[in-house]
């Protein structure tokens, strides 16, 4: 195991509290994303009842801009890790994703969804303990990837990232509920 990928592992077992499962997406293009890259999936706690999906080593140390992303799920599902893993390949040979960045998800978040895209943003429910992390004299952000609609897109195209994440504040939206109405 890379020392990178040990660091991102007891970083997030840190934070959250438990160990996660590696998983791995092996289908499509996986021998273009860095070797180590995997997909850790936490199981709900007694004090986290979601489950979460987050990526170590999608980045690399000399990335400009190191992140890496997680995603909440109301259940469990190898959708999440291949979308990762798709989103990954993205971040590594298409465009450098950060902060704010969306991205496309080709289909529904989880079946009947409406939310098909996802916005990078600050991992508001866990904060800064979770977000940074100084890997000798790298600092690698650690991102919320949510789940978006196509109206929600657009809105956040139009008036900015904190007028939307104001509107997901002010509606107090459910980013667990897959089936949620736009709030837009």
């Amino acid at each position: 195991m890379s020392r990178c990928l040990e660091s991102i592992i007891k970083h997030y077992k840190k934070n959250w509290g438990v160990s996660g499962t590696a998983r791995v997406w092996d289908k499509g293009p996986r021998e273009e994303l860095p070797e180590e890259f995997v997909v850790l999936e936490f199981a709900p706690t007694s004090k986290r009842s979601m489950w979460t999906y987050a990526t170590a080593c999608m980045s690399q140390p000399d990335d400009e801009s190191p992140i890496e992303l997680h995603l909440f799920s109301p259940q469990s599902s190898q959708a999440h890790v291949e979308l990762l893993t798709a989103i990954a390949h993205y971040h590594r040979h298409d465009a450098q994703l950060d902060l704010g960045n969306t991205v496309n998800f080709g289909r529904p978040w989880m079946p009947g969804s409406q939310c098909d895209h996802g916005l990078i943003s600050l991992p508001y429910l866990d904060g800064p303990d979770l977000e940074n992390l100084s890997l000798d004299d790298i600092a690698v952000r650690f991102l919320w990837l949510i789940p978006i609609t196509k109206n929600e897109l657009e809105y956040k195209k139009k008036n900015g990232l904190e007028a939307l994440e104001e509107e997901f504040d002010k509606q107090k939206f459910n980013y667990l509920d897959p089936l949620r109405d736009s709030i837009v």
